[in-house]
């Protein structure tokens, strides 16, 4: 007897997936994981030193080079909403990977626009650069948001090996992303630097294009669910927004000030509600009192008649009959809405982080290119240094869970140790003190520069490294948090929103520039004659003011209850 994976698990032919061909598991993450990894190489080849091919190739100002930096890596992480919706609605995980692979292979025009001879115009140049930087961030779209959980889903939750072999997943996951990271920083930074620019930027087209053929011809060993038995699931930002709507349609109705929730739509499995659909039919989240408001999107009207609103299985299934789903909602689509308005009390002042963390491949650069980049006998490209950042990352997420967590547990006594929250908050405490470290060294490097000498750019290692710390109970923390407190039916959609707040603080860290740009001369091209160090110390202080506003709200943020 054939031994079958669990009902709804097929390959990509739609066929059941069989364990004696050997779909799924290690065998099928290896070529997945390898495909994350030449994401990253290829995202990070051009992210790393990008700032130094606008200034040095495009002839861009350090403004103006930092400004477009932070432009374009905040589209990185904003495009995958586009691919989030795509594959939660319309293709499935493994479509949308195949199509944004191969949007990203067209990466190969930005090594074009660096081997065009110098005849050709630098507008044309110009643009024919910035084409291949922005479809590569259409490619990262689809990509970033449906790897993990396609790799995730090689793994049967109902046999405990596979279990537990899942969690490893994303630990080798989060490996990947950061050995592709290193080998950009010290391998394509070198050949980009030392070599040629078109063939530091077309050995990652070279890697994608490998990549995706790869990814396609072993597509025989993927498992997806049956998209008969598991359809890709209905927007969830169309559930928010359809709460949202009938709240607003239900503003007139007023909600008694004691206990209301029998006037509410609640779930029933025996009756069809607006909305549902067959993936949400076992799902339901209680009733909570916080945003009243919502509430009223799930109120039943039985009658117009004063004190005739009423709730029973029959007013309900009567009611969802006629109510259109922007009119009526169910309770568990409005704890669903809730749940993301808490999320996003949080949200605003994570965003400063990682306005923080984008200098790392801006003003640090150019600090870095007025820095003394002698080390022994060898020459350290600024970029290269920023594989320190790597490195903090490789050292202290095994040192976090071996060391720290578990001696975090035995003080507190508590499950986690730290909560999310408390982990988001070091990382924003490491990033402050950062910008005033850098400070501190801008003001040394201006004093050793009005005395005609150089400080070493190995003073900026402890702020990449601090930084690297900071992205690991941060960074990785921001996912975790809005994975876990995220309703089981949003959970792609809240991943993409935390990767959102690392495109809002590119542009967030876009405008900062732009104003800094404009109203002093703190960042010209000779940085010997501005004042890096006045905009590291205005970083610093922002930053801490944001972190008050984190603790403000995190004092006051109510964790989702565990069903």
């Amino acid at each position: 007897m054939q031994a079958v994976r669990s009902p709804g698990q097929c390959d990509t032919n739609s066929q059941p997936s069989n364990k004696n061909i050997g779909t799924g598991n290690w065998r099928a993450c290896a070529l997945i994981l390898g495909t994350e990894l030449s994401e990253c190489l290829a995202f990070a080849g051009i992210a790393r030193n990008l700032v130094t091919y606008l200034t040095g190739v495009l002839h861009e100002s350090n403004a103006g080079a930092a400004a477009a930096l932070s432009t374009w890596t905040g589209t990185c992480f904003l495009t995958p909403l586009v691919g989030a919706f795509l594959a939660d609605s319309c293709w499935g995980r493994y479509k949308t990977i195949v199509v944004f692979l191969s949007v990203y292979t067209l990466m190969i025009t930005l090594a074009l626009s660096a081997s065009l001879p110098a005849v050709v115009s630098l507008a044309i140049r110009r643009a024919v650069a910035f084409l291949g930087l922005y479809l590569v961030a259409l490619g990262v779209g689809g990509i970033k948001p449906c790897v993990s959980p396609f790799g995730a889903e090689q793994f049967d939750d109902a046999e405990p090996g596979e279990r537990d072999a899942k969690a490893s997943f994303f630990n080798w996951y989060y490996f990947c992303v950061n050995i592709g990271s290193m080998l950009a920083s010290t391998v394509l930074v070198w050949v980009q630097d030392r070599v040629s620019w078109w063939l530091g930027f077309g050995i990652p087209a070279g890697v994608m294009t490998v990549a995706l053929a790869m990814f396609v011809s072993n597509k025989r060993l993927y498992r997806i669910q049956d998209q008969k038995k598991d359809p890709p699931r209905a927007s969830p930002l169309t559930r928010a927004c359809q709460v949202a709507v009938a709240a607003v349609r239900k503003r007139g109705v007023e909600l008694p000030a004691g206990d209301y929730s029998l006037l509410l739509l609640h779930d029933n499995n025996n009756n069809k509600l607006p909305s549902d659909d067959d993936q949400y039919s076992c799902y339901k989240i209680e009733h909570t009192d916080e945003f009243r408001f919502l509430d009223k999107a799930a109120v039943v009207i039985v009658s117009s008649s004063p004190g005739a609103m009423m709730m029973t299985t029959e007013a309900a299934a009567a009611a969802a009959a006629t109510e259109s789903p922007w009119s009526l909602c169910t309770v568990t689509q409005v704890e669903e809405a809730k749940m993301l308005l808490r999320l996003c009390s949080v949200w605003p002042t994570v965003v400063f982080f990682f306005a923080v963390t984008t200098q790392m491949s801006s003003t640090f650069l150019e600090q870095g290119a007025a820095m003394d980049n002698r080390v022994g006998p060898f020459a350290v490209p600024p970029a290269t240094l920023s594989s320190a950042e790597v490195v903090a990352i490789l050292l202290c997420v095994p040192a976090l869970e071996a060391v720290l967590l578990p001696l975090a547990r035995r003080v507190t006594g508590t499950e986690r140790g730290v909560t999310l929250l408390q982990r988001l908050g070091v990382g924003l405490a490491l990033a402050t003190l950062t910008m005033a470290y850098m400070a501190l060294l801008e003001t040394k490097r201006l004093a050793a520069a009005a005395a005609a000498a150089r400080v070493s750019i190995v003073w900026q290692a402890p702020a990449y490294f601090a930084l690297g710390a900071a992205e690991v109970f941060t960074s990785v923390g921001l996912l975790e948090f809005f994975y876990d407190q995220a309703p089981d039916a949003m959970k792609s959609l809240c991943t993409a929103v935390s990767l959102v707040a690392v495109a809002a603080g590119n542009y967030l860290n876009s405008v900062i520039i732009a104003v800094v740009a404009w109203a002093t001369t703190w960042i010209p091209h000779d940085l010997n004659q501005g004042r890096l160090d006045c905009f590291f110390w205005m970083m610093a202080a922002l930053s801490g003011v944001n972190m008050l506003a984190f603790v403000w709200t995190s004092m006051r943020y109510n964790y989702r209850a565990k069903s």
